[in-house]
């Protein structure tokens, strides 16, 4: 596609003010994250907005029909909460250096540190040239606004290789997922590992199911009074960690009044009171752990609700991977192996990108050398078993 197909570029600070199904048709059905009512809800409640130092300026690309081709979820922020693919450092050695760090561009999804699509393409035979036409909108957007820096967090593979070749900086990541080597059911699981960590985990198990009834609500079965249920256990868990609240009560209501089929809530349940629950958003083929919260006093709950459980969903229901969010090395012991994630960073100061470049390829090294590390000496899989 000639760059005279198309209509026009432009940026909006309202995804409401796009049509939500040229977005979609843009985002695929594939990760909740992208799509416009997930961004949409986020902005809604005020959760990403210019109050909280996420000011959308969401690039779109339009077709001379005037239909949109391709969009980018992007915001101008003047600090780096919420990523989680940290560049604190980064920030306090350019401004001791004498620059001016924030504001900068970030192209993710707010409070999300799900690996998905950055640069959305309407499908068709023209998807890689759209895609650069995205990356150079991307590009004008941040010299209009003059930042120190474009950073395209949590994106896929080949977009992180895309723009590696436009002058990215590309960036190594790590999280624990679990993957369905096609069980039929949990014991299919159990029996690929060692029996150590077979043993360990069934006493998890029946230790967490005698104290609380764990049940699964999703669509129709999830009510309101259930996601307020999950906001008080939100805040107790942001407060335990002395964390901030980055979603607010506005927030999961919302979620569930438009995006209930998506949804997976692992509800437990002691004597008809609500003691844990975990939040799950369900793409085409994994279920995304998104948010914990429990009561005292129920030490396997956790391990139960957000991994055992999410495990026994995806076989029961034919996905493919469980990705437990953020962080995390106790995962491994449960099935979650490491697993790469990606990210992109164009920085504008000469100087400045070539010490981000050396910071990024030592780093590089350090987190493949502790990935295969934590892989061989922590796995609970049999050795016999190929992941």
């Amino acid at each position: 596609m000639a760059e005279g197909e198309v209509k026009s570029v432009r940026i909006t600070s309202r995804i409401s003010e796009v049509d939500s199904e040229h977005w979609d048709a843009c985002a695929g059905i594939d990760n909740p994250f992208v799509s416009h009512a997930f961004l949409d809800i986020l902005e809604q409640s005020g959760a990403a907005s210019i109050e909280s130092g996420w000011l959308p300026q969401h690039l779109l690309l339009e077709g001379k029909s005037g239909q949109l081709i391709g969009a980018v979820p992007c915001y101008l922020k003047n600090h780096s909460y919420g990523e989680y693919v940290f560049d604190w450092g980064w920030a306090d050695a350019f401004e001791r250096a004498g620059g001016k760090y924030y504001p900068k561009l970030q192209v993710s999804v707010p409070f999300s540190p799900v690996t998905g699509p950055r640069l959305l393409v309407r499908p068709t035979e023209n998807a890689n040239e759209i895609r650069e036409l995205l990356i150079n909108g991307l590009r004008t957007l941040a010299n209009q606004h003059d930042v120190s820096s474009l950073h395209i967090t949590f994106c896929e593979k080949e977009e992180r290789d895309l723009l590696e070749n436009r002058k990215f900086l590309k960036r190594l990541g790590q999280q624990f997922h679990w993957y369905n080597h096609g069980y039929t059911k949990f014991d299919d699981f159990l029996g690929e590992l060692n029996s150590r960590k077979r043993k360990s985990i069934r006493k998890e198990r029946q230790i967490a199911n005698r104290a609380a009834k764990i049940k699964i609500l999703t669509g129709d079965d999830l009510k309101r009074e259930h996601m307020e249920v999950f906001y008080r256990f939100y805040l107790t868990t942001v407060e335990k960690k002395w964390a901030h609240a980055y979603l607010n009560q506005e927030f999961f209501m919302l979620l569930q009044e438009r995006l209930s089929n998506k949804i997976v809530m692992i509800m437990a349940d002691d004597g008809g009171e609500y003691v844990g629950a975990a939040l799950n958003l369900k793409g085409s083929n994994t279920l995304f752990g998104r948010n914990w919260g429990g009561s005292k006093g129920y030490p396997m709950l956790y391990f139960e609700a957000c991994f055992y459980r999410a495990i026994e969903y995806a076989i029961e229901n034919g996905v493919t991977k469980v990705e437990a969010g953020a962080q995390g090395p106790h995962k491994i012991s449960r099935g979650y192996l490491p697993s790469e994630t990606y990210s992109a960073h164009w920085i504008c100061d000469p100087a400045f990108r070539q010490a981000v470049a050396r910071f990024l390829a030592g780093e590089e090294k350090e987190t493949e050398w502790e990935m295969g590390m934590l892989e061989e000496e922590r796995s609970p899989y049999r050795k016999d078993v190929t992941i």
